[in-house]
């Protein structure tokens, strides 16, 4: 009967831990009812491309998931495939670029190099090999464009910026300045607008029903690389999660104005990285 006990409130502790990662303790806010039917061409100018990666083994999940709706449990799969879906259909309703469905694929697959523009999400916890920071390098070089999102802290940083050191030797990352053409391409985005944007663990049920942002200690920070041509080639989103406002673009319980600034940079990066 006491091992009984202890397996079962192992496994309470287990699916509060699981769900607390997805929703925080400050309140459990429900999933959005029901499933949005994308429709997006197989093939077209512009894909949403997600970056697959091996996690370190430090951060290998034994059990849950991190893909909303439980669809994968690697670390490269936070928000996905909603964060993906949802942007995609606000750039197809915002520009007129032509859009086709996201993808997935590890940089050691050769179709990267027919995409402008690559996304990571979690780049703290990512356990990158020679021949991926090498062929990172090459797709950089080559006139890619990586946007990389929601990682935290000073020692997250320390090794982000160790990797970035690898895949592109000798060049620095800067903040990115209010002049910089990327913040001007289609959204003017202005000083007042480098604000934290809360994952969904971030947000609280506050008095009356409100909906509350728990605002975290790191200051958020907007960063680049750039390439010998001046180009910037990476565009850095520290301490704050661009991909859980894209995620959670059709909840009820998530900001607005949040969703609103996360599209805004996502297509200047977009419109950036096909025109320079």
């Amino acid at each position: 009967m006491k091992r009984g006990l202890i397996y079962g409130a192992a496994l309470l502790l287990i699916s509060i831990a699981v769900v607390a990662q997805r929703r925080g303790f400050g309140g459990f806010f429900p999933e959005p009812e029901g499933e949005q039917d994308f429709n997006f061409p197989k093939l077209a100018d512009f894909h949403f491309v997600r970056m697959e990666y091996v996690d370190l083994p430090q951060f290998r999940r034994g059990f849950g998931f991190v893909s909303r709706r439980g669809r994968a449990n690697g670390w490269w799969a936070q928000d996905w495939p909603d964060a993906d879906n949802h942007f995609t259909a606000g750039i197809q309703r915002l520009t007129r670029i032509d859009i086709g469905e996201p993808v997935h694929i590890p940089l050691t697959d050769d179709r990267i190099f027919d995409y402008p523009w690559m996304y990571v999400t979690q780049a703290a916890n990512w356990d990158l090999s020679k021949a991926e920071t090498d062929r990172l390098h090459e797709y950089l070089m080559r006139g890619g464009f990586l946007v990389t999102d929601d990682f935290w802290g000073p020692d997250e940083w320390d090794y982000f910026a160790e990797v970035m050191n690898r895949v592109l030797p000798n060049h620095q990352i800067t903040d990115m300045l209010e002049t910089d053409s990327v913040m001007h391409v289609l959204y003017d985005i202005q000083e007042k607008d480098r604000t934290y944007i809360p994952g969904s663990r971030h947000l609280y049920m506050g008095p009356g029903g409100q909906v509350q942002i728990a605002q975290q200690a790191s200051m958020p920070a907007w960063r680049a690389m750039y390439d010998d041509k001046q180009r910037m080639v990476v565009a850095v989103n520290f301490n704050t999660d661009v991909g859980d406002a894209w995620e959670f673009a059709d909840a009820p319980f998530y900001p607005a104005a949040m969703t609103t600034l996360a599209y805004r940079y996502g297509i200047n990066y977009i419109i950036y990285a096909m025109t320079h």
